[in-house]
């Protein structure tokens, strides 16, 4: 479904990413992981249009997405929960909802179904809500879209306990109905029971590529790459 190809990027004269390439097929879970720093962020900026590739192709079914812009990128299905959340402050939680929805099945009882605090604080400004709360309506933003690549760029960063769990539980549903998944965290343990495949990138480059069995039986690939 997306396909990224020796993908070349960075900010002004400093580059970030030297030849990244990884896939994700249709209903796959796949993990983008590393230190911070080492080009993630960079990795997801390129995908969404947000940073222009210096080289390489990215692709979703087919359709180069080198060069076009985001509103077109989303339009395609790829849908985004950006690092930090980024939910409208002045709106309420309904209207940072229909502010970007696209027909299709996700519609605002379902969000409301799949996150019930969001339906109890629909009439809250985002700048209201608690970080947990924010996060679920970043998700549920981007499932307004209708999606058929989500892209979660640290997913339970910076949350409680339990909310990360809930967040966790609602990936983990949303696997279930077939919706392929690009994943940015730091819960190793959380990802290895979900995720079908693991990247490891290191200093802009794909220095590990394997499902969660064999990154779960590699201690060395796990200290080298992924521990501070």
């Amino acid at each position: 479904m997306l396909r990224i190809e020796r993908l070349a990027a960075g900010y002004g004269q400093s580059q970030v990413l030297f030849d990244v390439s990884l896939d994700i097929a249709p209903g796959e879970v796949v993990t983008l992981l590393g230190r911070n720093g080492m080009g993630k962020t960079t990795t997801v900026r390129a995908v969404m249009g947000l940073l222009k590739p210096w080289s390489g192709e990215i692709s979703f079914d087919g359709v180069s997405l080198t060069g076009l812009p985001p509103y077109r990128i989303a339009r395609l299905g790829l849908g985004l929960v950006p690092e930090g959340r980024q939910v409208f402050p002045t709106l309420t939680v309904e209207e940072n909802l229909i502010a970007t929805a696209r027909p299709g099945p996700w519609s605002l009882a379902r969000v409301f179904a799949l996150f019930p605090r969001l339906a109890e604080r629909r009439s809250n400004l985002g700048a209201r809500l608690s970080g947990g709360e924010q996060q679920m309506l970043a998700i549920g933003r981007a499932l307004m879209t209708n999606p058929r690549l989500l892209i979660l760029d640290e997913a339970t960063e910076g949350l409680a306990p339990l909310v990360r769990a809930e967040i966790w539980s609602v990936i983990a549903a949303l696997k279930a109905e077939g919706l392929s998944i690009l994943l940015i965290d730091k819960n190793l343990a959380a990802m290895l029971r979900l995720a079908d495949r693991h990247v490891i990138i290191e200093k802009g480059r794909v220095v590990w590529t394997g499902g969660s069995a064999a990154l779960a039986a590699a201690p060395d690939i796990r200290d080298t790459y992924l521990h501070v």
